[in-house]
């Protein structure tokens, strides 16, 4: 599976972005998909994961409320939604897969998934 994430870019504080990541290679219906970001200084950490059926996801505390993860499993995309953004959400995003027995399993931490794409930055400027 090859991974595509795009829509990054600088943005005010309070405003809203949508990350995209198509993949490709095969069908990802069966497969967990997840968000996370590394700002300069910190770990990885994630931001959502939804299931390959679409009907559970996870987001993170600190994006709760503001973010929102969801995909399109007939365009092979994930999309993660990000309005009132802060300074604090600056950081390169990724996007992340793994083939899940379960179309309503989640996955919750990075080394669970195996596929990741390129990264793309968010600039949240005060």
């Amino acid at each position: 599976v090859q991974l595509q994430a795009s829509g990054g870019g600088l943005v005010q504080a309070g405003g809203s972005v949508r990350l995209s990541c198509a993949a490709s290679g095969r069908t990802v219906i069966r497969y967990v998909m997840g968000w996370f970001r590394q700002a300069p200084g910190k770990e990885r950490e994630i931001v959502a994961a939804i299931s390959g059926s679409g009907s559970h996801t996870y987001t993170a505390d600190s994006v709760k409320g503001r973010f929102t993860i969801s995909r399109d499993n007939a365009k092979n995309i994930v999309y993660l939604d990000m309005n009132s953004l802060r300074p604090e959400d600056t950081a390169v995003y990724y996007c992340a897969a793994d083939r899940a027995h379960s179309a309503n399993t989640v996955f919750t931490w990075g080394t669970a998934y195996d596929y990741w794409g390129q990264g793309t930055q968010v600039t949240v400027s005060s």
